[in-house]
C-alpha cells in the first residue's frame, strides 16, 4: 500500500501545480515568460518523477511476482512417435502445497504437464480437480517447499473500473512477459465450456494473447485479482478486449477442487431476455429499471416453483436484488450465485411484478450436469 499511496501523492502534487499553473495564468493579464518555462518545467518534472514511480512499482511487482508464476506445456501421447508438445499455457503457485491454478482449458485432454518455475525448476504435474463451468483446474507438483512462491489471491469484489492491472505469463511462448493495463469493466459474462456461462468476469484491455491462458491478472498489491482466460476477436491475439476469472471464484473454486476434487454450483433455472425499449414500452415498466427480465423460469426449477413466472404477453418478472444486493442484469446474477451462494441455500429475490416490487424466497438446487 506505501508504493501506492506514494504514486497517488506524486499524482495529486502533479496536478495541483498544474491548478495552481492555469490559475496564475487567469490572475495575470500578462504573464511572464520565464515564469511560464518555470511552470512548465516543473510540471515536466512532476510527470518524470510519476513515470518513474509507476515503472518502480511495475518493476516491484513482477520480480516479487513472477517466481509465483509458472509455465505449462501440455504434451499428448501418439502410439508411433510417443510424446508431442500439443499446446502451452500460464498458471500460478496457489500454496506451499504445491498446488497450481490454471485454465481449464489449458490442461484438458494432457497425457503428460511439464511445469517450469522461474528458477528453472522442470517438472511433471498432476492433476487434482478440472472446473469446466469455470474454466478452472487445479495441478499439482511435488517440489521443496523453499522453491515455492505463492501468489496471494486478492478480494475481487472491490475492484473498480479504471483501475491498473498487470498480466504475467506465456504468450506464444514468451515465457514470464509482462502487461499493463486496467479493468474495463465488470461483471461481464463469458461462454464456458459446458452448457453454462461464466458470470462475475472481469474485462481488461492488458494484452493477453494465446500463452497467456492461465496466468494471473493483478493488482498493484501485487495480489491475484483473476485467472486470464479468453480474448475477444477471431484472430487469437490481442484486440484490447480480454477477460479474467475474478479471483473470489478462483478462491471458491480451488478450494473445493482441492478438498474433493470438484465443485458444487447452485441453480435457479431462469434464462433472460434484455430490457430493452420494446420491452419498457409492452409492459409499462420504468424506464431506468434494471434487472433480470425473466424469458423462462424452467419447469420444476426452483424459481418455478417458488412462483416466479416465464413471460407472457401481459405479464414479465424482473428479478431486481438478491437478498437485497441489486442485480443489474443477467450477468451480474449468474456471477453472484457462483460465487456466493451453494445449494440448498435459501435466496430472496425482489421482483418487479405488474407495477409492484414483491419478494420471492426461493430455495436453491445444485447445478444439472
Amino acid at each position: 500500500m506505501t508504493h501506492l499511496n506514494k504514486s497517488f501523492q506524486i499524482m495529486v502534487g502533479a496536478v495541483l501545480v498544474a491548478i495552481g499553473f492555469m490559475g496564475g495564468v487567469l490572475l495575470m493579464a500578462a504573464p511572464r515568460a520565464a515564469a511560464e518555462d518555470g511552470a512548465q518545467y516543473v510540471g515536466m518534472q512532476f510527470g518524470s518523477e510519476l513515470i518513474a514511480e509507476t515503472e518502480r512499482v511495475f518493476s516491484e511487482i513482477y520480480n516479487r511476482v513472477a517466481p509465483g508464476v509458472v509455465s505449462i506445456t501440455i504434451a499428448q501421447q501418439d502410439s508411433n512417435s510417443g510424446f508431442f508438445d500439443a499446446s502451452s499455457g500460464s498458471g500460478f503457485i496457489y500454496d506451499l502445497e504445491g498446488h497450481i491454478v490454471t485454465n481449464f482449458h489449458v490442461v484438458d485432454g494432457a497425457d503428460r504437464i511439464e511445469i517450469r518455475l522461474y528458477d528453472g525448476t522442470i517438472t511433471r504435474g498432476s492433476i487434482v480437480g478440472l472446473d469446466p463451468d469455470s474454466d478452472l483446474a487445479v495441478v499439482k507438483i511435488n517440489v521443496p517447499q523453499d522453491r515455492l512462491r505463492p501468489v496471494p489471491v486478492g478480494d475481487s469484489s472491490i475492484l473498480t473500473v479504471g483501475q491498473t492491472v498487470l498480466a504475467i505469463g506465456n504468450p506464444f511462448s514468451n515465457d514470464w512477459t509482462l502487461t499493463s493495463g486496467i479493468i474495463s469493466a465488470l461483471d461481464r459474462s463469458i461462454i464456458g465450456l459446458n452448457n453454462y456461462s461464466i458470470g462475475g468476469v472481469i474485462q481488461t484491455d492488458a494484452a493477453i494473447n494465446p500463452g497467456n491462458s492461465g496466468g494471473p491478472l493483478l493488482n498493484l498489491n501485487g495480489e491475484v485479482i483473476g485467472v486470464n482466460s479468453q480474448i475477444d476477436g477471431g484472430l487469437r491475439q490481442n484486440a484490447g478486449v480480454g477477460f479474467a476469472v475474478s479471483g473470489n471464484l478462483i478462491k471458491r473454486v480451488a478450494s473445493q477442487l482441492i478438498s474433493g476434487g470438484r465443485v458444487s454450483y447452485s441453480y435457479i433455472g431462469v434464462s433472460s431476455r434484455p430490457i430493452d425499449l420494446d420491452l419498457i414500452e409492452q409492459f409499462g415498466l420504468p424506464d431506468n429499471l434494471r434487472g433480470i427480465a425473466v424469458l423462462q423460469a424452467r419447469n420444476d426449477g426452483p424459481a418455478a416453483l417458488a412462483g416466479i413466472r416465464t413471460i407472457t404477453n401481459s405479464s414479465v418478472d424482473v428479478i431486481t436484488a438478491i437478498d437485497d444486493k441489486p442485480m443489474r442484469d443477467f450477468d451480474e446474477m449468474i456471477g453472484h450465485l457462483a460465487i456466493n451462494t451453494e445449494p440448498g441455500q435459501t435466496i430472496i429475490l425482489t421482483v418487479f411484478r405488474e407495477g409492484q416490487f414483491i419478494t420471492v424466497p426461493v430455495t436453491l438446487v445444485e447445478r444439472p450436469a
